[in-house]
């Protein structure tokens, strides 16, 4: 990543990992007259003082009903104070339908999608429901599972996707069916759900649906920043780095910044050399 993206915007990006209850909600997406999970979320971040420029990315897009325990709402914004107060006042002014279990601080204007390997979903269907044998559910996984054109799971609005090919790999644990893919058809996953569970290729129900987990590329893993308390430099009030540590953000006072880089950039250049890439920002 481009560490001209830091040193030339006073931005930040933010990842908020929600959890959330579908059947509280009638969409994903913001739709007028609909109550929606990015609705609730953009008006709850309102209410405690955090904006953003632009819209919300997700990592994972989920149809109506459909619940999620982990998924990743991005926003590039010029916040730059405690991000985890953000998350404590937006549950105290949420409930159980939406929740913010953790935050991570990365660059800004990403192309979130791009940076996600893989969702896992889970399907768990009401045993008194299913009509196929579990030799015949693990069977159907195994067939269903590798690299293929998914045009037979999908919906008209996935049928008019340029690209039909998928990756997927299906098992069925303990009742459930677990689905990992890289990215996935409109309703692939219920139609595929019926298909092993029931024998027809219809869209099972929303409600049974999760959105389980969200696996991050190693390219979106090393540029989230973290604190560092075990380093110290005078007039520094706070750094921070990229997990693969090929950026540290030094903090100084406000109208500082000129002052610790020092004239043509001498203060830093020792800096440079102990750390690698600095960018100063005035907090």
């Amino acid at each position: 990543m481009d560490i001209r993206t830091i040193e030339k915007s006073k931005k930040w990006g933010y990842m908020f990992y929600i959890s959330y209850n579908g059947q509280k909600f009638q969409s994903f997406d913001e739709i007028n007259g609909k109550k929606s999970v990015k609705g609730k979320f953009k008006d709850i971040m309102e209410k405690v003082g955090f904006t953003w420029a632009k819209g919300i990315q997700q990592a994972g897009r989920t149809d109506a009903k459909v619940s999620a325990n982990e998924n990743i709402l991005y926003v590039s914004s010029n916040f730059n104070g405690d991000i985890n107060k953000i998350q404590e006042k937006f549950n105290k002014n949420s409930d159980d339908e939406l929740k913010v279990t953790m935050v991570k601080k990365t660059f800004p204007n990403i192309i979130f999608p791009d940076m996600i390997e893989k969702r896992e979903y889970i399907y768990s269907y009401p045993e008194k429901l299913i009509k196929n044998t579990e030799k015949e559910i693990e069977k159907l996984c195994k067939e269903l599972s590798g690299i293929y054109d998914v045009s037979e799971f999908t919906d008209k609005k996935g049928l008019e996707l340029k690209e039909h090919i998928r990756e997927v790999k299906i098992t069925y644990e303990r009742g459930k069916l677990r689905f990992l893919g890289s990215s996935f058809m409109p309703k692939q996953v219920r139609i595929m759900s019926g298909y092993i569970l029931t024998g027809k290729k219809e869209p099972l129900m929303g409600k049974y649906l999760t959105l389980e987990k969200i696996y991050l590329k190693d390219e979106m893993k090393n540029i989230i920043f973290q604190e560092v308390s075990d380093k110290l430099e005078e007039n520094v009030i706070k750094i921070e780095k990229t997990t693969d540590g090929s950026l540290y953000i030094f903090y100084v006072a406000q109208g500082k910044r000129g002052e610790f880089i020092g004239k043509n950039g001498k203060n830093i250049k020792g800096l440079k050399k102990k750390y690698g890439d600095i960018v100063v920002r005035e907090i």
